[in-house]
């Protein structure tokens, strides 16, 4: 097991329906959905990329330089990141609230288990499989059945997207609608 560097963040739900993501440790993100389950996303730090949220809590992070990291929504608004070297912790969020508040009680991520970490790599095949049952997923939610969630992680913070420019993103697609795609509050971690 592993014991986590934590990342507090908090979002703000700009005019433009994108969104402000202010990390604890200085970064600054400008995430905008695509529709579907894709975010957008560039930082201070001149990094950009896309977001996935794709089916089991994974999410996919492109980066604008090609490189492809995973990361895992483990709820509570905590998203694994790095293998479980970092957890990103939305404290914007009720799951973030109610990590704060596991936190105060010393059991936000006191270790990760081999079951909350991402994957390290997957095939084209495998990220097919996962898109399929995020679809899956959204269409009983959207029916009125189970399902995951979603959300989590960014992050990176990293999971959280490249470009930032949103191209032309469908503000009827807003980041907190019914339609069913599974978004949280979290949007990814």
């Amino acid at each position: 097991m592993n014991r986590p560097r934590e990342t507090p963040y908090r979002d703000e739900l700009l005019a433009d329906n994108s969104v402000h993501r202010r990390y604890e440790d200085g970064r600054e993100e400008w995430r905008r959905r695509e529709g579907g389950t894709r975010v957008r996303w560039h930082d201070n730090q001149g990094a950009s990329g896309t977001d996935e949220q794709l089916g089991g809590r994974i999410i996919k992070r492109v980066h604008s330089d090609g490189r492809v990291t995973y990361g895992r929504d483990i709820g509570y608004g905590r998203t694994v990141w790095d293998r479980g070297e970092t957890v990103l912790v939305n404290r914007t969020s009720f799951g973030g609230r109610m990590g704060v508040l596991l936190g105060g009680l010393g059991l936000v991520t006191l270790a990760l288990t081999a079951a909350q970490l991402p994957p390290e790599e997957l095939t084209a095949e495998e990220e097919e499989e996962l898109r399929q049952q995020q679809q899956q997923s959204a269409a009983q939610n959207s029916s009125g059945g189970g399902g995951d969630a979603g959300g989590g992680g960014s992050s990176d913070a990293d999971a959280g997207g490249d470009n930032g420019d949103g191209g032309d993103w469908d503000s009827s697609d807003g980041w907190n609608s019914d339609d069913g795609g599974g978004w949280s509050d979290d949007d990814f971690g």
